[in-house]
């Protein structure tokens, strides 16, 4: 055989024969630590927050049906519980409606009352923060939110008020996956008492 032709040949049979192996050749097996879902959960969610709240200053709205408490029993302190449902609408922006229990005590004369209502909270996160695996699990936010309120005794703080407050919060998304923990610092403001405030309260949320 000419010896262009024997090359040619030659040449002929080790491409069929590579391309051959190719097609045969098994795929790769999946990399078992490839993470097969969301490292981060959104969507609809479910929120529990319980902390300390007081406010300034707790004027007496009768000072006729409660002449005892005088024209206020200044600072007053105690504990708030807030239930949220909502959804996350991307990674930055939620919405949540609210029902708010608030119990505060002032001065002796004065006493306890109490706040229960409901309203609604937005929040944004400013940043993310990355954790040794280079998942984004912690963020900083802020939010502000405003709830309508009945309280008791009637007269005594007022009757009903509206509430508004908003500051700066941090959240932790766990390993846990739907679950996250935080910590929320508020500014608040009773706006028929004319009182203003702070509430800090450790947060807690389920995202399903």
């Amino acid at each position: 055989m000419h010896p262009s032709r024997l090359a040619a040949a030659l040449a002929a049979a080790l491409v069929s024969t590579a391309a051959a192996a190719q097609e045969a050749a098994p795929a790769l097996p999946e990399d078992p630590r490839a993470p097969r879902f969301q490292e981060i959960e959104r969507g609809f969610f479910t929120g529990l927050e319980a902390g300390w709240m007081g406010f300034f200053q707790t004027p007496t709205a009768e000072p006729a049906r409660y002449p005892a408490a005088g024209k206020g029993g200044g600072f007053s302190s105690g504990l708030h519980l807030a239930f949220s449902v909502g959804a996350d609408l991307g990674n930055r922006l939620s919405l949540a409606l609210l029902v708010v229990g608030v119990n505060q005590e002032a001065g002796v004369s004065y006493g306890a009352f109490s706040l229960v209502g409901g309203g609604a909270d937005v929040r944004f996160n400013l940043a993310g923060f990355a954790d040794s695996q280079q998942v984004t699990r912690t963020f900083l936010y802020v939010h502000a939110r405003g709830a309508y309120f009945v309280t008791e005794p009637h007269g005594l703080f007022g009757k009903t008020d509206v509430l508004a407050g908003g500051g700066l919060g941090i959240e932790y998304f766990t390993r846990l996956r739907h679950f996250s923990v935080g910590l929320a610092v508020d500014g608040i403001y009773a706006v028929q008492a004319k009182s203003a405030g702070i509430a800090v309260a450790p947060t807690l949320r389920y995202t399903f």
